[in-house]
């Protein structure tokens, strides 16, 4: 098997800390970059070499492409794993690592653009046969056309972006006279964001579960998928908790939304690692919502339950190998689920930044924890809040739910404000303890 011989992680935190580890497990050398203001982070001191890219502000560092590529140039990196956030979906920066003779490791740059897109996205799966949400066929770019589609729909419906994600330009509309203003706020939201202001509109769906599917594509169109989870505990559509296998789902069930999500991607001719993402409805009706060209954060709850370990892979596909599996291949066993901490208020969710000058990771049985945290590491406020994932893995659900409880409680970060008291809230619940939730987890709370 073919592998690179020198790695460079364009990212930050625990999830550059993640493949830094990986590299190190498969023989790989690597190559941190760190803004001035992280030159004492965690990933910066396990790699075998480092390069400062850049002033904290992310536009002049982990966004800055040129400065990227010279580390890349001066250290003889043969390739490039952008994470996730950043520039991990950034089709020009994919293309630019071409022109440059360095591997992107991820997809191509015509499927990221197509992940970008979702109204065209969801235009050719509709075609192919991966059913998709009642709504507009490709992008709305007028108020009148909005008016024609929701009369097909009805309200209420959903306004998004079509290169969007995290919650940015989306607007729910309830009723008509609401219509225009959140149809240019939608629009005004993209162009911001995104620098495009295509917005399309869909059926809103009032109780429906997010559901995603983990897929690995090699270079021969080979797709096998790595099961479902369930990310449907969020905030303004923020991720907070995921789980893997979702509960409660039913085999027949749980096999669709694994043929449609092969479907899927092999209609858009996807390589690599990435996601598709489903709403399943009250009814069971599985659609379409949108495909992740990079690794999930929450992609530790698929390595609990498969045994597979997803940076590994990405690796070696981006090396030119062909997939090692067959999807009879894939053995899912137990139940995991992941919290996100956030160094944030557990009340109000604003960010708390600062020096941590306490620090307990938990451990036992069945316990991980990713994070790039240590105690005297001061939290920067120039980038996301999350500082570390706690992963409970257990042969149930219930089992993994009470080691859940356990970590959280033995998991201590002083100095800053952190988001553990608001998950150990949750997952002492009813709602969650009984496994039939939605993405309106939080208003039901």
């Amino acid at each position: 098997m073919k592998l690179f011989r020198k790695v460079l992680i364009a990212n930050r935190g625990e999830i550059a800390v993640r493949i830094i580890r990986a590299c190190h497990e498969l023989g790989i050398k690597t190559v941190a970059v760190y803004s001035d203001i992280d030159r004492d982070s965690m990933h910066v001191r396990l790699a075998d070499e480092a390069v400062c890219i850049g002033p904290a502000s992310a536009h002049q560092s982990y966004l800055n492409i040129p400065s990227i590529i010279s580390a890349a140039e001066i250290t003889d990196a043969e390739a490039i794993h952008p994470g996730y956030g950043f520039l991990s979906e950034n089709s020009q920066f994919a293309e630019a690592c071409n022109r440059s003779g360095i591997i992107f490791i991820g997809p191509r740059p015509e499927n990221i653009r197509l992940g970008g897109d979702k109204a065209r996205a969801r235009q050719i799966l509709k075609k192919k046969g991966v059913p998709v949400v009642p709504g507009s066929d490709g992008a709305v770019d007028d108020i009148e056309k909005a008016r024609k589609v929701i009369k097909k729909i009805g309200y209420p419906v959903i306004i998004k972006a079509s290169a969007g994600g995290g919650g940015r330009g989306m607007r729910i509309v309830e009723r008509e006279e609401e219509l225009e203003r959140a149809f240019n706020t939608a629009q005004k939201e993209a162009h911001a964001a995104f620098g495009r202001d295509t917005v399309y509109i869909e059926k809103y769906i009032t109780r429906m579960r997010h559901i995603e599917v983990q897929i690995l594509a090699d270079h021969k169109g080979h797709v096998v998928h790595l099961g479902e989870r369930d990310c449907s505990i969020q905030r303004r559509h923020q991720k907070l908790i995921e789980e893997a296998p979702a509960p409660g789902l039913s085999p027949k069930l749980r096999k669709k939304l694994g043929e449609y999500a092969v479907k899927a991607a092999k209609a858009l001719r996807y390589r690599n690692v990435g996601t598709i993402e489903f709403i399943v409805d009250s009814e069971d009706n599985i659609y379409f919502m949108e495909i992740n060209t990079r690794v999930q954060v929450e992609h530790p709850v698929t390595e609990a339950i498969t045994g597979i370990d997803i940076i590994k892979e990405q690796l070696k596909l981006a090396s030119g190998n062909e997939l090692q599996y067959r999807q009879s291949d894939i053995k899912f066993t137990g139940h995991a689920i992941e919290c996100r901490i956030n160094a944030e208020d557990p009340e109000t969710f604003t960010p708390s930044p600062g020096l941590i000058d306490f620090l307990y990771l938990p451990g036992g049985p069945g316990i991980r924890v990713d994070t790039a945290a240590y105690c005297g590491w001061t939290v920067p406020s120039h980038y996301d809040s999350l500082i570390a994932k706690l992963i409970a893995r257990a042969p149930t659900r219930q089992e993994a739910i009470i080691r859940l409880k356990r970590a959280l409680d033995e998991f201590v970060i002083e100095g800053i404000k952190t988001t553990i008291p608001f998950h150990r809230r949750v997952v002492r619940s009813e709602k969650f303890l009984s496994g039939n939730f939605t993405t309106r987890f939080l208003e039901d709370f």
